[in-house]
């Protein structure tokens, strides 16, 4: 139902968004463009992204969550690129139930998370709408110059790994909806998850200085290595039994009867937010030891083959994938 006490336009970035602001490049979002600044030996490394209401969040997900999920899930395309994030570009679309309370509830996330994360607000715009509330982030970083690690670059005889655990992003969706039965810590948990991801900006260090190709996985990993594999026009072979699952993700996994197709689910769910890569084999010993410095599991799930596309595997037995991945129509 549409919010009672709605603030208008300069109020709202008055009172809540200018205090996000960079006390310089943000120029106290009080002019009509913001300072870009420059790094000497560093690229500009710029991404967006957007979340509906309906398509990337549900209506019952609490704004704080919303706004720290739409931050996260810039970072973690930065942190796939090895790139250090500064500030970013803001626009908020406010539906009618976005009232002040509302409005206060996302800034209070995009702030939690702007401490945790490093990164300020530089500008942006907000509106209302009639429609769904839709909101986007601009992200900006730095890279060392000419090193931004691509999709293109995976050559044959390189690894294959992916960061933390798969499917919890997909599981956590359905336990919002309510259409899981599990214990209800590990209910919490995969929710937690799909609302707040936590992107691996602390293992992009790692990424920029090992990997030969990376993106982050956010449509579904087999989805996403299919990206990479025809970026570096080389093929991937997965295999599926090595897909890292949390404790909550492994305790659904137990209970059902077909393994290949709940893993095959896992790993094309989306959401996932973790960092899937390619590297030389010589270069694992110092991936792991990072990883385990920042106590991050770290999973070797294939490995390149000249070819194209990805090969699932499980067992020895090739899985054949008819839907790799989400894909906006």
């Amino acid at each position: 139902m549409p919010a009672v006490d709605v603030a208008d336009e300069f109020e709202t970035i008055r009172r809540l968004l200018a205090p996000l602001a960079h006390p310089e490049w943000g120029r106290g979002l009080a002019d009509d463009v913001a300072l870009i600044p420059s790094r000497k030996g560093h690229d500009l490394v710029v991404t967006k992204d957007a979340l509906v209401e309906g398509v990337h969040f549900l209506a019952t997900d609490p704004l704080d969550t919303v706004a720290q999920k739409l931050l996260r899930v810039n970072l973690s395309d930065l942190a796939a690129k090895g790139a250090e994030p500064f500030g970013y570009l803001l626009a908020c679309h406010w539906s009618e139930r976005c009232g002040w309370p509302e409005r206060k509830a996302f800034v209070e996330g995009l702030a939690r998370d702007q401490v945790e994360f490093g990164v300020a607000l530089l500008g942006g715009d907000t509106v209302s709408t009639p429609g769904p509330a839709s909101f986007s982030i601009t992200l900006m970083g730095w890279a060392a110059k000419g090193r931004i690690v691509g999709r293109a670059g995976a050559q044959p005889g390189d690894l294959v790994f992916v960061t933390g655990t798969v499917g919890e992003g997909w599981l956590g969706l359905r336990a919002a909806r309510e259409l899981l039965h599990l214990e209800p810590a590990r209910l919490a948990a995969l929710v937690e998850h799909y609302r707040r991801p936590l992107p691996r900006t602390a293992f992009a260090t790692a990424i920029l200085e090992h990997a030969s190709a990376a993106l982050d996985v956010s449509d579904g990993l087999i989805g996403d290595l299919g990206h990479l594999a025809r970026a570096s026009g080389v093929g991937l072979e997965m295999q599926l039994e090595s897909l890292p699952l949390s404790l909550a993700a492994q305790a659904w996994f137990d209970g059902r009867a077909d393994a290949v197709q709940a893993l095959s689910q896992l790993a094309t769910g989306g959401d996932d937010y973790e960092i899937a890569f390619t590297a030389r084999p010589g270069h694992e010993s110092a991936l792991r030891r990072e990883a385990e410095r920042l106590h991050l599991r770290l999973t070797r799930i294939g490995e390149v083959k000249a070819g194209e596309g990805v090969r699932v595997r499980y067992r020895g037995e090739d899985v054949p994938i008819s839907r790799p991945g989400w894909v906006h129509s």
